[in-house]
């Protein structure tokens, strides 16, 4: 669509709620550092709104929003609130330092929910719509009322409490597809229908939050738009609780491609999702689908014969869009032993990747190193690598060496040496098999309950020299974290993984509790780190 013919009724405001909802996904929790680098990324590429957080879930989640508002340049910070006083007002108090704010705050209205998870009748619930937005606007003008599982909610019932939320000063009316139930005819009437029959409709924007349960976030969000709605909620990569959110580089596209049928637009920075998507599973320890629409490896990759002859006539006659459009840059640069430090600073800008000093330096030694062991080394290794060495930079235990002796004379066994905060330990363990005794050393070296919920291995690229990357999901008294590791051995591609699990895991007890843990045979406190 061409900047002439754009209006700013066409116009779709972006919501990003990664930092919220997506941080909601079981595994997906990131550190303060972490949120404060996504945020900054989401303002840059055009992001209107930053769901920063939900400040009364703890005092992590309100320093993070409360540190988002004071470096925000451009999108208005958002912190979500239920609808008691307490959470509004922590809420009002993390934003209080951006330029631009909003309080979004929400309220069952479906018959199952007011039922069984609020216990309240109808008519009080009412009642906390008008009291939950009449707060909220003494902090802020720009205030968000959602009416939670909007799409299973009465016609009635819904379209009067959407009335006295704009009459108590709501400028922004979510209707949430909560547990993604609603399919894409459904949701366009529904929306039609809210604006036709709310008398003061008009006074406010509605916005869309679908859930991917049935595979409909994207489709749900985009009917609603057509509908009427003018903003979507949406996450970086679709992540999620459940099934996940609405994929913001989905929508993104979906718009800038069909404009013919979608005559919308955004203020987002296309060219930034490839690199705001590696920044995202990076963080989370949450791999993108290979055939992730826009973003996924695969999008712009082509196997097939046939596919591959039209490519080569035209790219038109297999590709809707150009990598280049979305930030993938593709190059005939061949990363080898013999690249230099410029050649591979290079190649990881074309990847999206902005490495400096230290870090950069690191991810050149293990490339080479890695350049050393395989004849070819590809744009996915070379991913791995740096992801890994983002992902585990800040990691207290770490791998120093590990030998492992396996075969069919068992029992299998590991010596695996970790450095725990500078001081280095040795352990050597008997298991059924060499992962499991490697994991058995770690757990005489770093002591701990965990259970072990996932292990899963998969090849970077082809071939016997492929590296390895390992997801390990570690769960203990409710808290559940991942982590990847890679490397051309598979047996420490895992020790790394389960490390980096039970680095996220015992920095998240550390802040909740205040006995004290045994790390590597060191008692440590809630106050310190590990």
């Amino acid at each position: 669509m061409s900047t002439q013919t754009q209006s700013d009724k066409d116009r779709v405001v972006i919501f990003d709620t990664t930092l919220r909802d997506g941080e909601q996904s079981p595994g997906a929790t990131m550190t303060h550092e972490e949120k404060l680098e996504v945020a900054a990324l989401l303002d840059e590429m055009g992001v209107d709104i930053i769901e920063a957080g939900f400040p009364i879930a703890s005092e992590g989640d309100f320093a993070a929003v409360n540190e988002i508002a004071r470096r925000s340049k451009n999108a208005v910070i958002c912190g979500l609130a239920r609808a008691g006083f307490k959470d509004i007002d922590r809420c009002g108090e993390a934003i209080k330092p951006a330029e631009k704010k909003r309080i979004h705050t929400f309220l069952s209205t479906s018959p199952v929910h007011m039922k069984w998870k609020l216990q309240m009748e109808p008519e009080k619930v009412h009642e906390m719509v008008v009291a939950s937005v009449t707060r909220a606007r003494n902090w802020t003008d720009d205030v968000e009322w959602s009416c939670e599982d909007g799409t299973r909610s009465e016609i009635d019932f819904l379209c009067r409490c959407i009335e006295s939320a704009i009459k108590a000063g709501a400028t922004t009316i979510n209707v949430p597809d909560t547990v993604g139930y609603t399919v894409p005819e459904e949701y366009f009437r529904l929306i039609k229908t809210l604006r036709e029959r709310v008398p003061n409709s008009d006074k406010a924007r509605f916005s869309a939050h679908c859930h991917d349960d049935l595979g409909m976030a994207v489709a749900n969000s985009l009917a609603g738009v057509n509908a009427g709605i003018r903003q979507i909620e949406c996450t970086i990569n679709g992540i999620g609780e459940r099934a996940g959110n609405c994929s913001l580089e989905e929508v993104v596209m979906a718009m800038r491609v069909r404009g013919d049928v979608l005559p919308y637009w955004t203020n987002v920075d296309a060219t930034m999702l490839t690199r705001a998507s590696k920044l995202v599973s990076a963080v989370t320890s949450f791999p993108v689908q290979y055939n992730k629409a826009i973003v996924g490896r695969n999008a712009f990759a082509h196997e097939s014969g046939i596919h591959q002859d039209g490519m080569l006539k035209n790219t038109q006659t297999y590709e809707i869009m150009t990598p280049e459009s979305v930030g993938v840059k593709q190059t005939s640069l061949v990363m080898g032993k013999h690249s230099g430090r410029h050649a591979f600073a290079h190649k990881l800008e074309e990847l999206g990747y902005k490495l400096a000093g230290n870090q950069l330096e690191d991810a050149f030694v293990r490339f080479k190193a890695l350049a050393d062991k395989k004849k070819q080394v590809y744009d996915e290794d070379i991913e791995a690598l740096v992801d890994e060495e983002i992902a585990h930079a800040d990691d207290r235990i770490k791998v120093l060496s590990m030998t492992v002796i396996a075969g069919t004379m068992g029992p299998q066994s590991a010596t695996l040496s970790l450095d725990i905060d500078g001081k280095h330990v040795t352990a050597q363990e008997t298991g059924n098999g060499p992962i499991d005794a490697i994991f058995k050393a770690i757990r005489v070296l770093v002591p701990h309950e965990a259970t072990l919920e996932l292990y899963q291995v998969h090849a970077v690229t082809e071939g016997t020299d492929a590296q390895a990357e390992v997801s390990v999901r570690l769960s203990e008294g409710g808290r559940a974290v991942t982590a990847k590791g890679a490397d051309p051995d598979t047996l420490v591609a895992s020790a790394k993984a389960y490390l980096g699990a039970l680095n996220k895991l015992m920095v998240r007890q550390a802040r909740g509790r205040a006995e004290p843990m045994m790390v590597g045979g060191k008692r440590v406190h809630s106050t310190e780190t590990i």
